[in-house]
């Protein structure tokens, strides 16, 4: 290989799971142990990979997510190496332990087949109809990747007796045992001469974690409902 390009050679396998670089997803594929991905997350893939889109499994678990709360989900099984990516956003990996885990849709790429997943509607929130009411709960052992339109934070709830305040266009995922509310306020465009009219956040407390990318902007959500 040339000496320049060996740096970005994909390292040996050591998990389910990895990360090559920020952006992109590294799957070590085996049979019976198949993943559900976003459809066309798919940029590469070694060995023998096969993919079924929109598999009746997820048609019958995620009809109110495929009406424009998330994107459509295929079926990867195989033997090899699967690489997934999001029009460059950062991914994060993160191995469930017995763990549940709340997620945007949007910000969803891939996870284990074998965990529990449904949708559900996230509750405190009924009086922002059409704001992202559904989320994807994800349980059990076994791996999920995220997206994030930049790095990351994770935010402790628990740390203190504060709520945490989110705006829903940068939340990507929170620990479903947290309580949820809605909080309306005026857009700090309407203090200072560039607009008017109301924003809202969303309201963490209890035990448990919010993930929050660094971006606002609704263009990736929007693309998904389309």
């Amino acid at each position: 290989m040339n000496q320049q390009l060996s740096g970005f050679a994909p390292a040996p396998v050591a998990a389910r799971m990895e990360n090559h670089g920020n952006h992109m997803l590294k799957v070590a594929m085996q049979t019976g142990n198949d993943l559900l991905a976003r459809v066309g997350s798919m940029v590469a893939y070694e060995g023998f990979v096969t993919y079924e889109p929109n598999p009746p499994a997820v048609r019958q678990i995620a009809k109110e997510w495929m009406t424009g709360e998330g994107a459509p989900l295929m079926k990867c099984s195989g033997d090899g190496l699967l690489y997934l990516a999001d029009y460059g956003a950062d991914v994060v990996v993160i191995n469930l332990a017995g763990d549940s885990l709340s997620v945007n849709g949007t910000n969803l790429l891939a996870f284990d087949a074998s965990l529990q997943w449904g949708v559900e509607r996230v509750k405190g929130l009924a009086k922002f109809a059409g704001q992202g009411l559904w989320n994807i709960k994800i349980s059990g052992q076994g791996w999920v990747a995220l997206t994030s339109r930049g790095t990351p934070i994770v935010v402790d709830c628990g740390r203190g007796e504060d709520e945490t305040y989110v705006d829903p266009d940068a939340l990507i995922a929170w620990s479903p045992n947290l309580k949820v509310k809605g909080k309306r306020s005026f857009k700090a465009g309407s203090l200072i001469g560039r607009g008017s009219g109301e924003a809202y956040q969303m309201g963490f407390s209890g035990e448990g974690i919010v993930v929050v990318q660094p971006s606002e902007d609704s263009t990736d959500r929007l693309r998904a409902r389309g």
